[in-house]
């Protein structure tokens, strides 16, 4: 099974793709799509929704993982922003005819780290051993991607 990981966001976000077979994970791609601030929302949307099509059109996933949206109440404008993101990888999603899965933050760093409240650093330091990388990711909006690609198939691992 090939997994798409997303980690949405207006400015920076992260991606990555991870292959399951035979109860082995290996990496395909990761990296980022890059908006820039003095663009207009709509073009920023626009490109977002430009990058993951593309990238569902060259990797071929069967599935996509999202984080499920979670904002804290003193900062609502980060959820409403957030979602706009969501929303174009969303629509991406479908018009590609992919399963879309979501799973809370604190799911996903409990099924990497074992503790639903571990650090970013500590996601980063276990997505690098699971995927055997030499360095660790410049952005953790990546390892952020990945490991929900790799939760995601620790629960078709449980199903099958």
């Amino acid at each position: 099974m090939r997994i798409l990981g997303v980690d949405p966001a207006l400015t920076v976000t992260g991606y990555g793709v991870v292959d399951f077979k035979k109860n082995k994970l290996s990496l395909l791609e990761a990296g980022i799509i890059t908006t820039d601030s003095g663009e207009t929302i709509p073009k920023r949307l626009d490109k977002i929704y430009r990058a993951v099509t593309k990238l569902i059109s060259d990797t071929k996933p069967e599935v996509m993982v999202l984080e499920k949206l979670y904002s804290h109440y003193r900062h609502p404008t980060t959820a409403y922003v957030l979602g706009q993101a969501r929303g174009v990888i969303c629509l991406a999603c479908e018009r590609e005819k992919i399963p879309l899965f979501e799973y809370a933050a604190t799911r996903i760093k409990k099924a990497i780290v074992g503790n639903g409240l571990a650090s970013k650093y500590q996601v980063q330091r276990m997505v690098a051993g699971m995927l055997s990388l030499s360095n660790l990711p410049k952005y953790t909006d990546v390892t952020d991607a990945l490991a929900l690609a790799i939760a995601h198939s620790y629960a078709m691992r449980i199903k099958i």
